[in-house]
């Protein structure tokens, strides 16, 4: 579906936010902007920040935030077309509906187009797995206890045992082979062309926003893999995505359920608990962290009872610690996995075992108690030793003093004598206290970076304050000088506005239709500057603001300069000396 730009314009200019909003989230007002409780994560004091002014809103706690339509389209989970078409509706405006054709498909964005397949590619699934021939697939999932609701709630399907019958329909839908091996649903060699899934139950696979991005398929009868996944793709990274997750963001619930299977989502969303969601055939990552840290501060592990469940929920541990998430672990025994617990024992009796969750760090003791015989003196004495040096790991005094109190009280040693072990242990292995970690090399670079990036976002927030801060930024940073691409396009979209004077910072959503790139600009307009008292100390801010970002800009230049390029290298001498003569100068922002 497409619409202009003006149209998508004059929608949003006939949806105040506010109004918008408030049918949601009840909204206070508070100076020239309006808070109430973020709707997106769970909180007690609001941080759920609208401006009218700015037409946006932008959570300080988890960062959601943009304009009108990236409200609705993460409130609602609709996709950027959807939610025009909503708040069109609201506002009374006609919207001719213009579908792309057969070659526009073609030359469209390449991930909208990977999209549109995919989606199309469910629904042909869903519907083989109503037919005759997809009956043993039906049965078994039946068997499996799932209700005839919950199989149409998570999409489930069926690919044909003809290893061509996905392919053959999408390309009477006009895509190209190309296209389809791009977006993972069929494989090419010299045999021939092949689909990629066959004979197997579907599992749609959705992002946060309820787009298809892939599939798993479980296979029907003799076979192997017996899950088989997508294969990356411009649309799919498994270790950036989590099963169920579109559904599990929208639960209210202040933590996650994690399992290890779609099965165990599915189960556990069918029980009653909807919070629930998976990795995608892979080990727990980093990039699954972050994406859980965005909904909620803590998580349950569900991995399977097995030796290899408990070895991946230890391997989640520090990740899920490093990003700041607090983790407990459910026992399924005597079962294997939440999916059998629930069949056998019930949604109440697995409430049970969620109050009775085990402390993520107490539980990796208890695994770590295993190696040792904590019968002879030797054996505690090694035990307590490794666990005093995974006690210097916790950085804050407060939070490491508790631990050290609760391994006392479970082992039977004096908290005396563990904290001055633990003490030992940190300088024995070259921390001068355990709060302290070594900074490495790399860290410090990172940090560096961050710092150059974080007074980009200070000065693009500036940079929609006043005419005139614009005016003496514009004198010496260019949209260029911006080093990352979204804040580069951001600034010259803001630059646009100026020079047409209309400045309308909700305005500069619209020419993206991604919600994470919304939830990117929005953190752009509101990023936390240091509350500046006297208007001397804020010329003071800005100018050592725009030399920052200048001298980076000069940096980045250089260091991709060619040897050859005299015409580069004029323009770099050109920005040192607007700089020299900037450190002279005092900007005035009356």
């Amino acid at each position: 579906m497409y619409f202009s730009e003006e149209l998508i314009e004059e929608i949003r200019q006939r949806n105040d936010i506010v109004d918008v909003i408030s049918g949601y989230v009840k909204l206070q007002k508070k100076g020239s902007s309006y808070f109430g409780l973020c709707p997106f994560h769970n909180e007690k004091s609001p941080s759920f920040s609208v401006s009218r002014q700015k037409q946006m809103y932008y959570c300080f706690g988890c960062g959601a935030g943009g304009n009108v339509i990236t409200f609705i389209m993460e409130y609602e989970n609709y996709t950027f077309a959807e939610a025009v078409k909503l708040l069109a509706e609201r506002a009374g405006v006609d919207i001719p509906e213009v579908e792309y054709s057969e070659e526009a498909k073609q030359k469209a964005n390449l991930k909208a187009t990977l999209l549109e397949i995919n989606k199309l590619a469910a629904k042909y699934f869903y519907a083989q797995l109503k037919t005759e021939h997809a009956k043993h697939a039906h049965t078994y999932l039946i068997r499996r206890g799932l209700s005839e609701e919950t199989i149409t709630a998570f999409g489930l399907g069926y690919s044909n045992k003809y290893s061509d019958d996905l392919y053959k329909y999408l390309k009477t839908k006009g895509y190209s082979d190309e296209l389809l091996v791009k977006a993972g649903l069929i494989s090419a060699s010299e045999k021939g062309v092949y689909d990629k899934f066959w004979n197997r139950v579907m599992f749609p696979i959705m992002d946060a926003n309820n787009r298809v991005i892939g599939f798993g398929g479980r296979v029907m009868g003799e076979g192997e893999p017996k899950y088989l996944n997508s294969p990356e793709t411009e649309i799919f990274d498994k270790s950036r995505n989590l099963y169920g997750l579109n559904r599990a963001r929208t639960s209210r619930k202040s933590y996650f359920l994690i399992c290890e299977g779609y099965m165990d989502v599915i189960a556990l969303h069918q029980a009653g608990f909807t919070n629930a969601v998976a990795s995608l055939g892979t080990a727990f990552t980093p990039g699954h962290a972050t994406l859980i840290k965005r909904y909620v501060n803590e998580v349950y592990l569900t991995f399977d009872s097995d030796g290899a469940g408990t070895k991946a929920a230890l391997r989640a541990l520090p990740i899920l610690k490093e990003a700041g998430i607090t983790a407990k672990i459910i026992r399924m025994d005597p079962y294997k996995d939440p999916d059998e617990f629930i069949k056998n024992l019930g949604a109440e009796a697995f409430e049970e075992r969620i109050n009775k969750a085990r402390n993520g760090f107490l539980f990796s003791l208890e695994i770590l108690e295993r190696d040792y015989d904590m019968n002879s003196p030797e054996g505690k004495t090694s035990f307590f030793n490794e666990a005093a040096k995974r006690l210097t790991e916790f950085e804050e005094e407060i939070e490491r003093n508790n631990y050290i109190e609760a391994v006392a009280e479970k082992y039977h040693i004096s908290v005396e004598s563990l904290r001055k072990l633990v003490a030992k242990t940190a300088i024995k292995i070259g921390q001068a206290t355990p709060a302290t970690k070594p900074k490495q090399a790399l860290g410090k670079e990172r940090g560096k970076e961050d710092g150059n990036l974080q007074s980009q976002k200070i000065l693009l927030t500036w940079l929609i304050e006043s005419e005139q801060i614009f005016k003496w930024i514009k004198k010496y940073i260019t949209p260029q000088d911006f080093t990352k691409e979204l804040y580069q396009t951001v600034a010259e979209l803001l630059y646009e506005q100026y020079e047409e004077g209309n400045l309308v910072p909700a305005k500069v959503m619209n020419h993206f239709t991604d919600e994470e790139e919304h939830r990117e600009v929005a953190s752009l307009f509101n990023t936390r500057i240091q509350r500046l008292e006297t208007r001397a100390e804020q010329e003071k801010a800005l100018k050592e603001t725009i030399i920052r970002v200048k001298s980076h800009s000069v940096e980045e230049a250089s260091r991709k300069l060619e040897p050859t390029d005299i015409m580069g290298l004029q323009k770099i001498m050109e920005a040192k000396r607007s700089l020299q003569d900037l450190q002279k100068l005092h900007i005035s922002i009356d």
